[in-house]
């Protein structure tokens, strides 16, 4: 008998809860100001605390040793992190794109300012790689015409900023003239030529509109931080320097 009245009476608050509408009658607010004087809530730092030590060692973790400092703003539109960063990137793409369309990428090139921080001397860990490249952008593949190509390099000499180019690529300049080598051969207007770069790049990113609606694409979904951290495991001392990707004369 006590089941079936609870029963029904459950069954009778849920059909009067259907039927029943509610406004908001009161807004409060309240400003709490955190300092000092508040106390700690000791059941939360004890279910915090585990998890804040085991992050703390994971992001520690040492992947490899660099020798020497890499920055971004030790060189002249190039530098020897930029350098690292283009390199890396475009054999990680490379390996995905032939693996998947059994073509190879010509070159890859990101932006300046998506390198946010550098990497000092000493040992490199999970923790740099976060602050190196704390977006969470992709490594995308992108077809692109003579014409678009004209553009890019257009571009990279328009805007005077060291954008890691990979090695693959060689942009002599001399005064307000460039001759541009892609795998030591001058570039072919009845050629197409696949480069590799990031999704936030590919849709314009940095005034990049080169990369918008290429002839074809290829997105790997491959995180450009998770390719940085693979590079780094693969490696026990980082080697970047300045080379003849970029040659100024004059």
């Amino acid at each position: 008998m006590k089941k079936t009245l609870f029963l029904f009476l459950f069954i009778a608050s849920v059909i009067g809860c259907k039927n029943s509408t509610y406004e908001v009658s009161e807004i409060n607010a309240k400003k709490i100001i955190l300092n000092s004087q508040i106390e700690q809530d000791s059941t939360i730092i004890g279910v915090f605390l585990p998890y804040k030590k085991k992050m703390t060692e994971e992001i520690s973790k040492t992947l490899t040793y660099a020798p020497n400092t890499l920055e971004r703003t030790d060189g002249n539109l190039q530098s020897t992190l930029g350098n690292l960063i283009a390199d890396l990137s475009y054999k990680k793409a490379n390996e995905l794109f032939e693996k998947k369309t059994g073509k190879k990428v010509d070159f890859s090139m990101s932006n300046y300012g998506g390198i946010r921080a550098s990497i000092t001397k000493g040992n490199v860990t999970v923790s740099n790689a976060f602050e190196l490249m704390p977006f969470d952008n992709t490594l995308v593949v992108v077809e692109l015409s003579y014409e678009k190509i004209q553009e890019l390099f257009a571009y990279f000499m328009a805007k005077k900023k060291a954008h890691p180019l990979s090695n693959q690529v060689e942009l002599k300049i001399r005064n307000k003239t460039y001759d541009i080598l892609v795998d030591g051969k001058s570039i072919n207007k009845n050629k197409t030529y696949f480069v590799a770069t990031s999704n936030y790049l590919q849709k314009g990113g940095d005034a990049m509109n080169f990369f918008k609606n290429p002839l074809s694409i290829y997105d790997s979904n491959f995180l450009i931080r998770d390719a940085i951290m693979e590079y780094f495991i693969s490696t026990d001392t980082l080697i970047s320097n300045l080379d003849n990707r970029v040659i100024i004369s004059n």
